[in-house]
């Protein structure tokens, strides 16, 4: 890439940001199949042999942006309280991955975590730990919401309808196969999720919540974790 500088043109460096920026970017738009060294290099304007310089292999380029994913959800303050912190720290993995849907898969994959990665998971941990939680049910606890938040974002991500406008169309599909006399139960889920203007992402925080309810009586039963081993 070339920018206008006095009348001659001056070539960006490459950098590896930017190729770890180009590769989100290209995630974004196709998915991790779309993604290879010689797309890469082709929107920045260079040969792949370039981008070696910056990143030595796919495997680097995959822990480079994951950092990246990382790096945008918001850390958990300690001084907020455990479960105020936990439950903000959720929210933003969520709309995280909303945006990065490839990255759902590959976020605890990394062999060689990245520093976001690494600072991501000690806060969260340090915020149970802080809080009071045993180093065993600390894991329990991050490993619960976790699982939820990863496997939310598995099935938001699969979804055939983003609005309640898309929903409206693909229950309409859905009702031409549901006869009442067979489908009494679904047919009323769905007919009730066209006029209420169902948004799946709206159900995230009710599930969240009932395991962040679980893990406060474990908390309290302990007197506020007051025996953190």
């Amino acid at each position: 890439m070339a920018t206008q500088v006095g009348g001659a043109p001056r070539r960006v460096p490459v950098t590896k940001e930017r190729v770890l920026a180009t590769a989100v970017a290209l995630a974004d738009q196709g998915g991790l199949e779309s993604l290879s060294m010689r797309k890469i290099a082709q929107e920045l304007g260079v040969v792949p042999m370039a981008l070696y310089k910056h990143v030595s292999n796919k495997e680097e380029m995959l822990d480079g942006i994951v950092d990246i994913v990382f790096s945008e959800i918001e850390l958990p303050s300690w001084r907020a309280g455990w479960r105020t912190a936990m439950r903000k720290r959720a929210i933003s993995a969520r709309q995280v991955l909303s945006r990065h849907r490839w990255a759902t898969a590959l976020m605890e994959s990394r062999v060689r975590p990245g520093p976001a990665n690494l600072r991501h998971h000690d806060s969260v941990m340090g915020s149970l730990r802080e809080a009071g939680f045993s180093v065993e049910m600390a894991v329990h606890a991050y490993n619960a919401v976790d699982s939820y938040i990863y496997g939310f974002a598995l099935q938001e991500s699969s979804l055939p309808f983003g609005t309640p406008e898309e929903l409206v169309g693909v229950a309409e599909i859905i009702l031409e196969g549901l006869p009442a006399d067979e489908y009494p139960y679904l047919r009323e889920v769905v007919i009730q999720s066209m006029v209420s203007g169902f948004e799946y992402a709206n159900e995230f925080e009710f599930g969240l919540d009932l395991i962040l309810d679980g893990l406060e009586r474990i908390w309290d039963a302990a007197d506020g974790g007051g025996a953190a081993a």
